[in-house]
């Protein structure tokens, strides 16, 4: 698992779309489909439902999606914070 498949299944998650998804990331839809399809076989549960449209969740993909907001968060957090002790903004204590 990497940040770029949580960004990819946020993306998913928010637009409910496949293809809205791809084309707000600047892929093609294959590539996110197949990255979701990883995402969920390392897991081992499934996240999204297919079958419907728009897609939905299962429960475990809304745990995920919510668990992914916050890392990627967080992540944003950390790469501001390196930034500013970077170029001397802040001091770490």
């Amino acid at each position: 698992m990497d940040l770029r498949q949580l960004r990819y299944f946020v993306a998913v998650a928010r637009e409910r779309n496949f293809t809205r998804a791809a084309e707000m990331l600047h892929i093609a839809q294959p590539p996110l489909s197949r990255q979701i399809q990883l995402l969920e076989e390392e897991l081992g549960v499934p996240l999204i439902i297919r079958k419907s449209r728009p897609v939905r969740l299962t429960e475990a993909g809304r745990l995920f999606y919510e668990q992914s907001l916050q890392v990627l968060g967080r992540v944003e957090q950390m790469v501001e914070a390196t930034r500013r002790v970077g170029l001397n903004q802040n001091r770490v204590l």
